[in-house]
């Protein structure tokens, strides 16, 4: 159990082995699943191109949201170029507009919209609605309270948690990714829960075709993309043809059993 507390501390907290102590990256650790439930603040950021862009305008639909600052050299453009083909297969599975990303600078003397919108050039981002922000200060600390994300200045830098924040449509924080190392299912899973999981009723036809997009849109782990498995689908719709059958002849064997006369005879 101690040695798999340490090995998580060692993925979540980016820091100097001389500055850190367990118990920090517990804390750490800890705030970030505490936040889960909480709802984003109402906070307004600016994007690249020198626009305003307020997080309740997000709403409606699910978003990824990660903090990092621009002058890190390495640790920060390592989570955002893992993060890339995650999002991209995301994006395939489950539509390019079905959920927003942003990535927001935290070192905000120097995480201009320039300096933001040359670090997302860097790194090769150039997906749809993935949004590189900066924003003042107390907007920063807000929302990184409102997620549980932990800044602590350090020699050269900062030392921060590898976090990406899963928020539902309705504004509240559904999941915490933790770690700089992300596999599709890890982003893919809980944005298909949010879009095909829980918005509409099961026993409306809507909710019975999302169903069937939760459970029959699936992970390839040797392509690493998600596709749609007809097979599953199939399957799917035999079993509720299967029971519309059964159902049907129930009703019908009750209607003959009502009727004078009907049922067995001694």
């Amino acid at each position: 159990m101690r040695l798999g507390l340490n090995l998580l501390a060692a993925l979540l907290m980016i820091v100097p082995a001389a500055a850190t102590s367990q118990s920090a990256d517990e804390s750490a650790a800890a705030r970030s699943e505490a936040a889960i439930g909480q709802s984003l603040p109402a906070l307004t950021f600016i994007d690249t191109e020198g626009k305003s862009v307020e997080l309740a305008s997000l709403r409606g639909k699910p978003l990824l949201v990660s903090l990092i600052y621009t002058g890190c050299t390495d640790v920060c453009p390592l989570i955002i170029e893992n993060l890339r083909p995650a999002i991209e297969a995301a994006q395939e599975a489950l539509g390019e507009d079905s959920f927003t990303t942003i990535t927001i600078g935290f070192n905000t003397s120097r995480d201009t919209p320039d300096r933001m919108r040359s670090f997302a050039r860097e790194r090769g981002i150039d997906l749809p609605n993935w949004l590189f922000l900066s924003g003042r200060q107390k907007a920063v600390e807000q929302l990184a309270e409102a997620i549980g994300f932990t800044i602590v200045p350090s020699a050269g830098g900062f030392s921060h948690t590898a976090q990406v924040s899963v928020v539902d449509p309705e504004g509240r924080i559904y999941q915490q990714i933790l770690g700089g190392v992300f596999n599709a299912p890890v982003i893919v899973e809980p944005l298909k829960d949010l879009l095909f999981g829980q918005r509409r009723a099961i026993f409306s036809l809507a909710g019975i075709t999302d169903r069937i997009k939760l459970f029959c849109t699936v992970y390839n782990p040797n392509t690493g993309r998600y596709y749609f498995n007809y097979s599953l689908f199939i399957g799917v719709f035999i079993g509720l043809g299967s029971l519309l059958l059964v159902f049907f002849w129930l009703v019908r064997e009750f209607k003959i059993s009502g009727r004078p006369g009907g049922g067995a005879h001694s």
